[in-house]
């Protein structure tokens, strides 16, 4: 099993503990560090729908817990609506939201480094690679306000 392929699985695993009984669409997320450590993170609905955190969100915020926001290298999504018994099956490719576009940009330029974005489907090979500058072009960020990534 290749690099992507370890971090596709650990997102989907993810997925499956997402926390989604108002949406019914369950997320995973999986981000990979510079040493090969993958963090994971899975949506968290609540009833005040908008305090809701989506999956890339929380794994990218624990990446941060740790410390290791600087090495972020790549990060894998996988989603799909849930079905009657919490399960998540098909071939469709879920995106990044929009805020989730703007945390991963975030991400990128603390960083220093262009992060791969792979979304994948619940199930199968079906398999999108993207860049944060495709996926949100002219993103404002940290560079625009003078901050630039800590050296370590």
């Amino acid at each position: 099993m290749n690099a992507t392929e370890k971090l596709i699985g650990a997102a989907r695993t993810a997925m499956r503990h997402a926390h989604a009984p108002y949406s019914r669409f369950a997320v995973g997320a999986a981000v990979r560090l510079t040493d090969g450590q993958i963090v994971t993170g899975c949506n968290f609905e609540n009833a005040s729908y908008g305090l809701s955190l989506c999956a890339e969100t929380v794994a990218l915020a624990a990446a941060n817990a740790q410390g290791r926001l600087a090495d972020v290298e790549a990060i894998a999504v996988v989603g799909g609506a849930m079905g009657p018994d919490g399960s998540v099956s098909g071939d469709a490719i879920v995106t990044p939201c929009g805020r989730c576009r703007q945390i991963m940009n975030e991400a990128e330029q603390m960083a220093g480094r262009t992060l791969a974005i792979y979304c994948a489907a619940p199930e199968g090979d079906a398999l999108a690679e993207h860049r944060v500058a495709e996926l949100l072009p002219h993103a404002f960020g940290p560079a625009d306000l003078g901050i630039t990534p800590r050296k370590s």
